[in-house]
C-alpha cells in the first residue's frame, strides 16, 4: 500500500511550523500608488507595473484598513488556518511588490556559439542543437537580451518570472565539467574533474 501524499498544509507546517501563523499576523503596508480591493472571495491588487489577483482560501479572510492589510485566521490556532495565513500573507506581499516595482531573473549563456535573440513572441535560443529553440513568452512576461548571451526576464508575478527563467535554463542546464549551459547570473556551478583517459 502506497503511503498517503502530504498535502500543502502538512508540507508548510513541516517546513515552517508555528512560524507560518506568526508570519500571517504581520500587517502589510499598502504603498500610496498601489490599490488593494476585495471582491467575492478574491483580492485584487493594482499598481504602476500591472494588476494581480488571488483567490482566497476559506481558512483565512482579509481586512483592509486604510493603508494596512491584515490576514485573519478563521479558526484561530488550527494547523490549517495558521499555515494558510502565513502563505496568504507572503503571496499578497509579493503581489504588492510585483505591481509596484516588478520582479526579474537574469540568465547567462556559457558556451561557444550559444546566443539569444529577442523575437516578436519571446526569445530565440541557439544552444548547439540542430535548430534554434523558439521560446514563446507567456502573458505578463517580458524577455530581453543583452550582449547576445544574457537574458533578462521581467514581470509582476514572482512565481511566473521564476517559472519562465527555470524553463529556459532547463533547455541547456550547466554541465559539471566545463560549465557550459544556461545559468542564473551569480549561480555557482559545482565542477567535476575531467574523466581520466580523455584529453581536454
Amino acid at each position: 500500500m502506497k503511503p498517503k501524499k502530504e498535502n500543502l498544509v502538512e508540507r508548510l507546517f513541516v517546513l515552517f511550523g508555528k512560524d507560518m501563523s506568526r508570519i500571517g499576523k504581520k500587517l502589510i503596508l499598502i504603498p500610496e500608488n498601489v490599490k488593494a480591493e476585495l471582491k467575492e472571495g478574491e483580492i485584487f491588487v493594482h499598481g504602476p507595473k500591472g494588476d494581480l489577483s488571488l483567490k482566497l482560501r476559506p481558512e483565512v479572510r482579509i481586512e483592509i484598513l486604510g493603508t494596512e492589510l491584515r490576514i485573519v485566521e478563521v479558526e484561530v490556532g488550527t494547523k490549517e488556518s495558521g499555515a494558510y495565513a502565513g502563505m496568504t500573507r507572503a503571496l499578497i506581499a509579493n503581489m504588492i511588490t510585483g505591481v509596484l516595482s516588478g520582479f526579474e531573473k537574469r540568465l547567462e549563456m556559457i558556451g561557444v556559439g550559444y546566443r539569444a535573440k529577442e523575437s516578436a513572441t519571446g526569445v530565440t535560443l541557439s544552444l548547439g542543437f540542430s535548430h534554434p529553440i523558439e521560446f514563446i513568452s507567456p502573458a505578463g512576461i517580458k524577455i530581453g537580451v543583452e550582449e547576445n548571451t544574457k537574458i533578462l526576464i521581467q514581470g509582476v508575478d514572482k512565481h511566473l518570472v521564476g517559472q519562465v527563467a527555470e524553463k529556459i535554463r532547463q533547455y541547456r542546464k550547466p554541465e559539471p565539467y566545463k560549465g557550459k549551459g544556461i545559468r542564473y547570473v551569480g549561480e555557482v556551478v559545482r565542477r567535476k574533474p575531467g574523466k581520466a583517459g580523455k584529453t581536454q
